[in-house]
């Protein structure tokens, strides 16, 4: 097992492309290609938690959020961020970060917050755009099966709860073949009509490659017809946030309390509870309070998230209740999700959750 290959499989989930601009996600110390002893999970990089990584024999620790975040001038030992890089370097101890790639998948860290409170049917609070392209490539009739099943398996076609969605249109296509060429129909030089199906693919720009190579390897014709577009419809599989719903209505009171339960905050800042009870649930993991507007525009009755300011709660207005458990509480699930991910991929492979608790805000 290498490095590499614990990244591929994160990135495989959570695509690096699906970072923000400001973020620092993917490998940030070490070599992919060197052999991995183990993982050890956390949401931050401590020294106490690299203790642990070489008290455990481990050469690799997956964090949720990036030691490395904005650019450094200098690595020295004075500062928390220098010493923590020399440390993991003299110990070779490589880093991988998964960020907001995984803040911004539909099955990343707002998912495992609406599973803990049980949300049915949940969906992307705040959807991007620009994610999302179109292929058409041009194919004939009796080859058009063929590739579009391997376009299909690569990642195309999938809108919404549906697959293997395509649109399709018959036509004739013209070519010749010049000198040096390897034609599969027609002859050199000859000016040759074709009966081809035009076949329209939409995909989510992070599997462009592997569906351009799977096309190219399932289609017949030595130089292959295809356009791809850029599209602006929003992505629902991709964003921020999350929202859904309790099976029945809960008391508000109730709820509260089995929040603080499950997660576990010291305290839970709240808004006044404008509502007896509850049933729309938006959440954000981390600092969520960019997406206040998103949830009252969604029709939430309660917005979970972490790190929301003081002058932010006057935005409910008596329309929503906020309640804010903690940006570390809000994301502690996170250490779950990638370790259940490494070990149903690599079950022989060493891998386990920090015992280091790592919030730096405490409570008396």
């Amino acid at each position: 097992m290498k490095i590499k290959d614990i990244a591929n499989l994160i990135e495989a989930f959570a695509p690096l492309s699906l970072q923000e601009s400001y973020d620092n996600a993917g490998l940030i110390i070490g070599d992919s290609d060197a052999l991995a002893s183990g993982a050890l999970i956390t949401l931050d990089i401590t020294d106490d938690v690299i203790d642990e990584a070489i008290r455990s024999g481990f050469n690799l620790i997956v964090a949720h959020h990036p030691l490395i975040f904005k650019g450094l001038k200098k690595i020295g030992t004075k500062d928390m961020i220098g010493r923590l890089v020399t440390k993991c370097i003299k110990n070779d101890i490589a880093v991988y970060a998964a960020h907001t790639n995984l803040d911004n998948i539909k099955t990343g860290v707002n998912r495992i917050i609406c599973d803990k409170l049980g949300l049915k049917e949940a969906g992307i609070l705040s959807a991007k755009e620009n994610q999302l392209k179109k292929l058409a490539v041009f194919c004939p009739e009796k080859h058009a099966p063929i590739v579009r099943e391997a376009i299909f398996k690569a990642g195309a076609g999938h809108i919404g709860n549906y697959d293997n969605c395509s649109f399709n249109t018959p036509g004739s296509g013209t070519f010749r073949a010049l000198e040096g060429a390897n034609p599969f129909v027609g002859k050199i030089d000859n000016l040759h009509f074709e009966d081809e199906i035009r076949m329209e693919f939409i995909f989510p720009h992070f599997h462009q490659k592997a569906i351009v190579a799977a096309m190219l390897q399932a289609h017949p014709y030595e130089e292959v017809a295809y356009d791809i577009y850029p599209l602006e419809n929003k992505f629902a599989d991709i964003g921020a946030g999350m929202i859904g719903e309790l099976n029945e209505p809960e008391d508000t009171l109730k709820f509260m309390a089995r929040l603080k339960r499950t997660f576990n905050p010291g305290c839970i800042r709240h808004t006044a509870i404008i509502k007896d009870h509850v049933k729309k649930i938006a959440v954000c993991g981390g600092s969520g309070s960019f997406l206040i507007p998103a949830a009252i525009n969604a029709g939430a009755d309660i917005f979970i998230s972490g790190d929301i300011k003081y002058h932010e709660f006057f935005d409910a207005d008596g329309r929503i209740i906020f309640a804010d458990i903690g940006h570390y509480e809000s994301e502690q699930f996170t250490k779950e999700l990638l370790m259940n991910l490494i070990k149903k991929n690599f079950s022989t492979f060493a891998v386990q959750i920090s015992g280091v608790n790592t919030n730096p805000i405490k409570y008396l």
